[in-house]
This record gives structure tokens, C-alpha cells and sequence, in this order.
């Protein structure tokens, strides 16, 4: 007779495995396992999104900080070199609908670019003027190609509705469309922002998505050791039945084993619960423990390069074993000046473009500087020098700030 069991805290494989059952004689031992093949999650921005925003820690903190940070930046104004006080375009990016705020609108733009690689910005013109801008969810617009592989239109969707906006004009760093937003008298046109993708001549490449492998390695350890916790803390195991006479269990005690190590060592209720053995039984254990895989630094690992591929410094999310800044001040600027300013920097560009379209004028949006809290200690440090530099005019000075 053959017998094939599986203890109570040895982990199922995932879904989509294959799982392989091997019955050996009452003399050996009997193992379930799943291949040895990797998954990974989907790179599409609903996977990403739940993956990684929605379900992991280190990505939606990520996420949030840069979002945050590059939204809480204001905008100036200039019409070539003068400054412009209370331009319109100010006004309707300070309240682009009645559902946002500027701060929202921004962060949730920066957010569909950064789980995405793309934003869809629609502006809604009430007569020569744009009253409303609007974000498109990035996964329900697609680019509709023609036939010299521009794109000729945009198609969004929602539901079973089908909307398509031509595309043409252009705006500065990202694919321009302008036509009819639908309707009778709802003018406008759509903004689409986009990554540097090497490999798509329409749509760009969102930073999560070069992190899918440490994402996947860090929610896989997150549940590992979750079901590790579910199963009494235990690793996997078997029993060998290995009797010194020889012989074989037979089906009642067989069954009475299976009950008494289900109802008795399964459970966090029963973790740590030393377990009787007796008639030629033996403990194997299998796989890997939590310090033979080195768990915590591969969580970490898996954090830092996730950190990575968004710019952010480790520092700054509380991850341990990469404090290559000084101190946090450090971190802190850098992570201004090499992740937030360039987002922030080539998003207002390519808005100004197509705002000076739909305004009829030529406008050029550029972050206010002297009101980022995180460049601080570098202003200051710019003012004390120009303020010994008694070679300069007042005016050279003010000048040289940016005045």
C-alpha cells in the first residue's frame, strides 16, 4: 500500500502552479510541492497599480512622496522674460474643475506618469477660453495610429461608452492633441505626457515597472512570512515512517495521524507546540529558514531597489544599510534636485506648450524655486555669497536670485 499525505503547515503553492504529488512506499517520506518556476505580476497600470501602490508599502510610499512633493510646487508665469501676476492659466491650474484642487490635480497627474508612464490632460474650452482641465485615467485611453504611425486620434473608454478625440497640434516634451472634447461648444483639446520608453514610438515606460522584480521579491517575502505566521511559525516538513521491524500503517491509523496533526499542531493558537512522535516516526524538515534565506536583508534589498528605480533615496523611507548621504538634510536635497525638479520641470514645459495654444499666446510656466522648503539650505547659502559680493549691483543681485 502507498500513502500520500501533506502536513498541515506546509505551504500550498501559488496559483497558476502546477502542483506535483509524489507516493512513495510507508517506508519513505511524502513531499507536495509546486514547480520551481518564477511568477511575476503583470506590468499593465491596473497591475502595477494593485501590486504595488494598493499593496505594498515601500511602492506606495514611493509613489506618494514624489507625487507630494512635486505637487506642493507652485508655478510662476512669464510672457518671455516679464513675469506675469495673475494670469488666467494661474487661476485654472490653482482650481482645474470643481472636483480638484490644484495640489490634487497635480499629484494625481504625477502619479498616473509614475504607475503609468503616461498622463492624459483634457482641457474643456467654453467659448476661446479653457474653463476645466480634467485627467484621463491612463489605462482607459489608447493611441489610434495612422497610417505613417503618428498618432491620428485618442480613443477613451469607460464602460461600453467609446469616445475618440483627433489628435493634432503638438506641445513641448509630450504628444499634443487638440479637437472636440464632445458635445456642442466644448471646444478644448488633450495633453499627453509621457516617459522616455525606448522600445514604444507612442507611450512611455512607468519606473515601477523596472522594479517588478524587486516588487514581486518584496510582496512575496510579505506573504511568506504571513503564512509562515498562519502555520504555526513552522517551516515545511514531513514525517518518515521508517519502522525498525518493517511493516505498514494501516488506513485507521493513517487517518487518526492526519487528524491529530491538523487539529493539534496547525494554527498560530498551537505555535510552538512540541510535537510526539512515536512508532518509527521521524521529523525531516525542508526548505529553508527565515535566517537561511537571509529574510530581512532581502526585504530590504527588494525595498531599496524600488526606492531606486523611482529616485528616492533610502534614506527617506526609513530603509536600513544604505545611508549613503551624511544625514537626512542630505538625502533630502538630493532628492529634490535629481528626481523633483526634473519631473516638475519637464511637466511645465509641456504644459505651457499646450496652454499657449489654447490661449492664443506664447506662455512659459516655470517652478517657483524660492518656495521649496527642501532647497533651503541652498538658497540661503546663495544669498549670504551674493550678499558679500560687493562687485555686484543691487540689481545684478537680484537678478542672479531669479528677481
Amino acid at each position: 500500500m502507498k500513502l500520500s499525505f501533506r502536513l498541515p503547515w506546509a505551504f500550498a503553492p501559488e496559483q497558476g502552479a502546477v502542483a506535483e504529488s509524489k507516493a512513495v512506499g510507508v517506508q519513505g517520506l511524502s513531499l507536495v510541492a509546486g514547480e520551481g518556476e518564477a511568477r511575476w505580476s503583470g506590468r499593465s497600470y491596473a497591475s502595477l497599480s494593485r501590486e504595488g501602490f494598493m499593496r505594498n508599502p515601500v511602492a506606495h510610499r514611493t509613489v506618494r512622496l514624489v507625487a507630494e512633493a512635486a505637487a506642493a510646487i507652485p508655478w510662476l508665469a512669464y510672457r518671455a522674460e516679464t513675469e506675469i501676476d495673475g494670469h488666467p492659466a494661474l487661476a485654472l491650474l490653482a482650481k482645474p474643475n470643481a472636483r480638484m484642487g490644484g495640489a490634487d490635480f497635480l499629484e494625481a497627474l504625477y502619479g498616473h506618469l509614475l504607475l503609468s508612464g503616461n498622463a492624459y490632460v483634457e482641457a474643456l474650452a467654453i467659448g476661446l477660453r479653457p474653463a476645466e482641465l480634467h485627467l484621463l485615467r491612463p489605462d482607459r485611453v489608447s493611441v489610434v495610429a495612422g497610417a505613417d504611425g503618428w498618432p491620428e486620434a485618442y480613443d477613451y473608454r469607460t464602460g461600453s461608452q467609446r469616445r475618440r478625440i483627433p489628435a493634432g497640434g503638438g506641445s513641448m516634451g509630450g504628444d499634443g492633441a487638440s479637437g472636440a472634447a464632445g458635445g456642442a461648444g466644448r471646444g478644448g483639446g488633450l495633453l499627453h505626457l509621457k516617459l522616455f520608453h525606448p522600445l514604444d514610438d507612442h507611450l512611455g515606460f512607468p519606473p515601477l515597472a523596472a522594479a517588478q522584480v524587486a516588487l514581486d521579491l518584496h510582496n512575496a517575502a510579505a506573504r511568506w512570512n504571513k503564512a509562515l505566521l498562519d502555520n504555526s511559525a513552522r517551516p515545511s516538513g514531513a514525517l518518515v515512517y521508517q519502522p525498525k521491524e518493517g511493516g505498514n500503517l494501516s488506513v485507521d491509523q493513517y487517518e487518526r495521524l492526519k487528524v491529530e496533526l491538523d487539529e493539534g499542531y496547525s494554527g498560530p493558537m498551537r505555535a510552538g507546540r512540541p510535537l510526539l512522535l512515536e512508532g518509527g516516526l521521524d521529523w525531516k524538515s525542508m526548505g529553508l529558514s527565515p535566517k537561511d534565506m537571509d529574510f530581512v536583508e532581502a526585504r530590504n534589498g527588494a525595498a531599496r531597489d524600488v526606492a531606486l528605480a523611482f529616485g528616492v533615496p533610502p534614506m527617506l523611507l526609513g530603509i536600513p544599510g544604505d545611508n549613503t548621504y551624511a544625514n537626512y538634510q542630505e538625502a533630502n536635497r538630493a532628492f529634490y534636485r535629481l528626481t523633483v525638479l526634473p519631473l516638475v520641470s519637464r511637466t511645465a514645459a509641456s504644459v505651457s506648450g499646450f496652454l499657449s495654444g489654447l490661449y492664443g499666446e506664447p506662455l512659459r510656466l516655470v517652478p517657483d524655486l524660492d518656495q521649496v522648503a527642501g532647497l533651503a539650505a541652498e538658497r540661503d547659502a546663495l544669498w549670504a555669497r551674493l550678499g558679500a559680493a560687493d562687485f555686484l549691483t543691487e540689481e545684478e543681485k537680484r537678478q542672479a536670485v531669479g528677481y
